[in-house]
């Protein structure tokens, strides 16, 4: 019975051990995995960083004008009480409202921009 015990016992000090073996293996991939992500996180965050910074605001500008108006949609579609079909088609019609409004500015005032007029 005691050569039994001491087989258990012996059996289960073995599988204890083996279990924290792979543990650290796990621990170890894993840390090697998370330091990786963090030095791959912080390069994006200083290209970021050189980008919204930089010399040049205009990129600047133009990707935070982007974002708000990402926000913004985002935001009314959230609140909006009509369905999502209906909404499609509503910024569908805004847009070519837009895209007409700016289409009949241009043309309309394309000559003159250029200077030829009456050449």
């Amino acid at each position: 019975m005691n050569s039994l015990i001491k087989s258990i016992l012996k059996t289960a000090v073995y599988f204890l051990d083996q279990t924290q073996g792979f543990t650290s293996d796990v621990h170890d991939r894993v840390s090697d995995t998370m330091d990786r992500a963090a030095d791959r996180v912080s390069n994006i965050r200083d290209q970021a960083t050189e980008l919204y910074e930089g010399p040049n605001h205009t990129l600047r500008n133009v990707l935070l004008f982007t974002a708000g108006i990402g926000v913004g949609i985002g935001t009314a579609m959230l609140f909006a009480p009509a369905s999502g079909e209906e909404i499609r088609s509503q910024i569908g019609q805004k847009v070519q409202d837009i895209g007409d409004r700016v289409k009949s500015r241009f043309s309309a005032s394309g000559s003159d921009a250029t200077g030829t007029e009456g050449m």
